[in-house]
Formats: C-alpha cells, structure tokens, sequence
C-alpha cells in the first residue's frame, strides 16, 4: 500500500469516528429527561352539583265556589295580602235549565204551604172548640211551619243560582284572600269564564299567595350520588340570577322513589334556604346546589393527573424515580377525590419523587 493511501485510510478513519462522537453528544443531548413531583399534605372535599329552581315553601291556590265570569280584578302580582282581603269580583251567569227547576221547586212548595196553612187554620179552630186534641192540632203546626221553611229554603236556592248568593250576602262572588302572604300569580284577566272545584274538576285558579319569606331549593341528583346524601347536610346555593352569592341551605328532603330522565334515574331533593335580607329571591328562580359528599382533613395526596392504569388489571400506578433517569412502577390504593386531587393511601410516601407524564425538558 502506498504512503498517500495510508494517509487517506487514516483521515477517513478518523473522520468516521469523529462523526460517531458527534451523533453520540447529540443523543445524549437530547435523552428526554423528566420532571417530578412530591406528594403533598391537602383536604380533599368531594362535592356533587344538584340542578333545580328555589320556589316558596307554601303556596295556595286561591279558587271561586261558584262558577261565573271574572268581573273585576282588584288584586296585582307582587301585591302584599292578608287574610280576607278581596282579590276578584265574579258575575253569575246563571244556568237557564237550572232556573226552571228552581221556580218550579218554589211554585210547587208554595202549593204545599197553602195546603199546610188551611189545615192548620181548620184545626186550630176545632181545637179552640174541643173538637179534635191538642196532639192533631200540633201535628198539623208543625206541618205549617215545616212548608214555611221550605219555601224559605227553596227562593233561596233559587237567588243562588240567579245571582250566586242568596239575600245581600256575596260570599260566593267575592273572591278573598284564604291566607297573608304575596301574590305571586294571577292566572285571570276581567271576563274569564271560570268554575269551582268539583269531583271531576280542579277548579279555576284565580290567584296563587305564596309566604316568600321561606323558600326552599328543589332539584335532582344522580342514583350514583342519592345514597350518600342524609338529611341535614349542608348545601350552597348559588342562583343563575345573583352572582358572586350562595345561599346556606339544609338538605331535608330525599325522595324515596327515582325517575327515568335520559336514560338516568333522578331523586329529588329539598332543602331549606337561609335568606339574605339584602337580596330579593323571586320564585323559580333557577339554581345550582353544591353538596359536599364527602370531607378528608391533611391526607397524602397527588394530582390525578400523574396517574396510570395499567392495560390487564387496571390497576392504578405511578412511577417512582429510583435513579438518575431511572423509575420504578408502583401500584397505589386510592381514596376520595375531587376531581384534581386524589388521596393516596397506600403504595408511596411524602418523599418519593413522582414522574410526570407527557412533561419533559431537554439539556442544552
């Protein structure tokens, strides 16, 4: 080999394992390294969030006794009321078959009466002379006196039909108020026809009165939520209409029995809010009700972020750094979780260092 092709092996050789260096430096450059965390002391609280609307704890529906048309309106929406105060005015219309009846009732009890008087008037002159005793002359009173009543009875129940009360009484055309609070509906306008409460009718509403000083929260939670819920856990409120305020509340209500909702089964709820005098609640107003479901005070916890499962047991783990880039699995038992945080009770401790998955940097 001559002197000028050693010298070229030479400078290629030591081209080539320049070039290996090279590549070699800059894989080692660029060896992903990752970062970790600690786990760390916290208080977890897990809360489920129950949707529905805050609406009175007592509301009444105000209802005629008679049927008729609305012929005045004297109460408004938003209104105070109390006891007795007049509401609605209502103008019979009376039912012509129902009239016929009722003169025919009278005529045929005046036909009674005259027959009632004239024996009472013939007996009461035979008794006045010995003829008859004094018991056929009581009997035939009393059947006066009777058919009197009747007539009474009859003229009055046909004043009722005419004009919905009988004399200067309008007990049945005035609608009043049956207990104090705010009128917060009023379903009627003047010439409503409208009828009273019966066996086969609810009647017409002619106003709703609800007590809006004691409201409750009323929505729905999950089946896989109901059954850690007691009654008398605390709930916040917060209203779509108010923001930056929750309401305290006091769960009191669980419904025993669920309904399908797409494809879940929904419990309702109830729970008493605590008012705020600041703040006005309209009824139905719609509203969110955080419920804590479950509190831990200072556990060891990650963030649930760092966690894995693993592909046949699916089972949870993390990996532990052991070394300079070096990390050893290890299987966890979990508890409670918020939703960020996680509690760790068994399978590290505060001073093992964490990888943190999809988070790297590299050297320069």
């Amino acid at each position: 080999m001559s002197k000028r092709a050693k010298i070229i092996l030479i400078v290629v050789g030591v081209l080539f394992a320049a070039v290996l260096i090279w590549f070699g430096q800059k894989n080692k450059k660029n060896a992903v390294q990752y970062e970790t965390e600690k786990p760390f002391k916290t208080t977890i609280v897990k809360k489920t969030v129950a949707t529905g609307k805050v609406i009175p704890l007592e509301e009444v529906e105000i209802k005629p006794q008679i049927a008729g048309i609305v012929d005045k309106v004297i109460a408004e929406e938003g209104q105070i009321v109390k006891t007795g105060d007049l509401l609605a005015t209502i103008r019979v219309v009376p039912n012509e078959q129902s009239l016929q009846s009722a003169r025919g009732k009278i005529n045929s009890v005046k036909i009674q009466l005259d027959n009632a008087k004239t024996q009472y008037e013939r007996n009461k002159a035979l008794f006045e002379n010995g003829v008859i005793s004094n018991q056929e002359f009581e009997a035939s009173q009393l059947s006066y006196n009777q058919a009197q009543n009747d007539l009474r009875n009859a003229q009055n129940d046909y004043q009722i039909i005419k004009r919905g009360s009988a004399g200067s009484s309008e007990a049945n055309t005035n609608i009043r108020a049956t207990t104090t609070g705010m009128v917060v509906e009023i379903p009627i306008k003047k010439g409503y026809q409208v009828i009273q409460a019966n066996s086969f009718n609810a009647g017409t509403t002619i106003a709703t009165i609800a007590d809006m000083n004691k409201m409750i929260f009323e929505g729905k939670v999950d089946e896989s939520e109901v059954g850690k819920l007691v009654k008398g856990t605390e709930l916040q409120v917060s209203l779509g209409a108010i923001e930056d305020k929750k309401f305290p509340a006091k769960l009191n209500f669980i419904a025993p029995k669920g309904t399908e909702e797409g494809g879940a089964v929904q419990f309702k709820i109830k729970a008493d809010v605590t008012l705020d005098d600041n703040y006005f609640i309209r009824a139905g107003y719609s509203a969110n009700a955080d419920i804590v479901l479950e509190k831990k005070d200072s556990v060891l916890a990650i963030k649930e972020a760092l966690l894995r499962f693993d592909k046949k047991t699916e089972n949870p783990y993390v990996e532990i750094k052991t070394g300079e880039d070096e990390f050893e699995k290890r299987e966890l038992k979990l508890g409670v979780s918020d939703g960020v945080n996680i509690e760790v009770v068994e399978g590290i401790t505060a001073e093992d260092e964490i990888k943190i998955w999809n988070k790297a940097s590299k050297d320069k």
